[in-house]
């Protein structure tokens, strides 16, 4: 367990009584203390007579212990005060009251942490979930949304604590380190959450890390999820959000799972399966017949909705000069863009020609 936790504590005691108080470890070490000149003394007799008493306050050396146990009743630490009179227990017993509460608190979160982190992360049986989740009181049915934080170029450690302190709720929102590039922050919502909400609450964590630490983020979103033990399946559409994001949606870094679209479909289909459908939708030329200009005409044609007269417009160019562009490359490859059926078929099969270049690149 950190020191600072107790060491937290002992500046607010501080102000409490002009006595000293601190924390001893099980081999009678000082750790944490309101007088830094005991720091890191050893008083080995003290916790021997601390950890063998039968009384909870004990008197050794003109100074004031009790235990503070494990979940396990082991002796783990002591904290004392100055003092062997009533007065000294009063205080003793106020300092352990606050600093057990500290320990309570911190192994509570940590092993929430962890336990949350082994379920996104498929660590622990579904059947542990429901035992450890009873046994760390926490509600199994609530929304939850997962949220992939990857850093990119440039990466911070101290990331992970600005992005924890902007969640207040820390028994419920957790915010864990993957690697050395990844951050999963798993946030419990009030209710149901729009895609708009979420998008919203990304932005934040991307202004916020490239305000403070001047770092880029690109960030994947999960689908909310109604149970702890979905967190997993939450934790792994935020991980293929981010991976498809970058072959159809490279010049966004904010990416939700559910808006993926058609593309989520095209990434996971064997590559074989891709080039038979390319070389059966161009049957007459290959795509890669197709000039850039021509297909930045496509892109632009798809961008406006199939709408010929904003697409010239977009494009600078006349009408009829759109027009003759369209019924060139309906010449050279069978499809007519003018046609909803022919342009979906066309958008699917550039998307499919990305997917492949990408595989490619690897």
């Amino acid at each position: 367990m950190s020191h600072s936790v107790f060491q937290n504590v002992m500046v607010q005691l501080k102000e409490l009584t002009d006595r000293s108080f601190g924390v001893i470890d099980a081999d009678g070490r000082v750790i944490s203390c309101t007088d830094g000149a005991l720091l890191g003394e050893h008083w080995e007799d003290a916790a021997l007579k601390v950890s063998t008493a039968n009384e909870t306050y004990v008197t050794f050396g003109r100074k004031t212990f009790r235990a503070i146990v494990s979940s396990t009743n082991l002796f783990e630490y002591a904290v004392f005060c100055t003092g062997d009179d009533e007065d000294a227990r009063t205080y003793c017993g106020l300092a352990y009251i606050a600093l057990n509460n500290a320990k309570l608190f911190y192994e509570e979160k940590h092993d929430r942490g962890t336990f949350v982190k082994n379920i996104i992360m498929d660590n622990i049986l579904p059947g542990d979930i429901y035992i450890r989740a009873k046994e760390l009181h926490f509600v199994t049915e609530a929304p939850r949304a997962v949220f992939l934080v990857r850093q990119l170029g440039r990466t911070e450690m101290s990331a992970v604590d600005v992005i924890a302190g902007m969640f207040t709720d820390k028994l419920q929102d957790f915010v864990i380190s993957i690697n050395e590039t990844d951050i999963a922050v798993v946030k419990q919502l009030s209710g149901p959450a729009s895609a708009e909400e979420l998008e919203a609450m990304a932005k934040k964590i991307e202004d916020t890390l490239r305000n403070d630490l001047f770092i880029k983020t690109v960030i994947g979103i999960g689908t909310v999820v109604p149970h702890l033990s979905e967190l997993a399946d939450a934790y792994k559409e935020a991980q293929t959000a981010i991976e498809v994001g970058k072959v159809f949606e490279n010049d966004k870094t904010i990416i939700n799972y559910e808006s993926l679209g058609i593309g989520r479909l095209i990434y996971q289909l064997p590559t074989t399966l891709c080039e038979i459908f390319l070389s059966e939708v161009f049957e007459k030329n290959s795509i890669e017949a197709l000039d850039q200009e021509t297909l930045f005409t496509i892109n632009k044609f798809f961008e406006n909705n199939l709408n010929v007269s904003e697409t010239s417009r977009r494009l600078f160019v006349h009408r009829n000069t759109l027009v003759y562009r369209l019924e060139k490359i309906k010449r050279q490859t069978g499809l007519d863009l003018r046609c909803f059926d022919h342009a979906i078929v066309f958008k699917v099969a550039l998307m499919v020609r990305k997917y492949l270049a990408s595989r490619e690149a690897r």
